[in-house]
């Protein structure tokens, strides 16, 4: 069996390129009308408003917050937000350790009594 292709002439067949066009020749199909392209520009004059008007109040919220950050008290001057930040975790670090060397000097104290009472002066008996 021959292996048919595209352009070939087949019995009763016209060539393709010699087909007669049925519709006259048009405007190409990604061709804007007039109206439509004015619509477009006023489409696009609002959304590029809308982004200025978007972008000039995240601009001044964050202005606003980084007015609030070197307004607050204890804040080291010419610092960033990162460095305020780890100072507030270096200090719940700290109170932790004191903490815990607290419980533990008070742990020591105890076994040093316990021990003065049971081993030195034997106030206390174990039998």
């Amino acid at each position: 069996m021959a292996k048919r292709t595209r352009g070939s002439n087949r019995p009763g067949q016209r060539h393709g390129s010699a087909r007669p066009t049925s519709r006259p020749a048009a405007r190409p199909a990604n061709a804007l009308s007039e109206a439509e392209e004015a619509r477009a520009a006023e489409l696009e004059s609002e959304i590029v408003a809308q982004e200025r008007a978007t972008d000039t109040a995240n601009n001044r919220a964050r202005d606003r917050a980084r007015a609030f950050e070197g307004t607050r008290p204890g804040r080291p001057a010419g610092q960033g937000l990162l460095a305020v930040k780890a100072a507030e975790e270096y200090a719940y670090v700290v109170r932790d350790v004191r903490r815990i060397l607290m419980v533990g000097s008070v742990m020591v104290l105890a076994l040093v009594a316990a021990y003065l009472l049971i081993d030195v002066f034997h106030t206390v008996s174990i039998t």
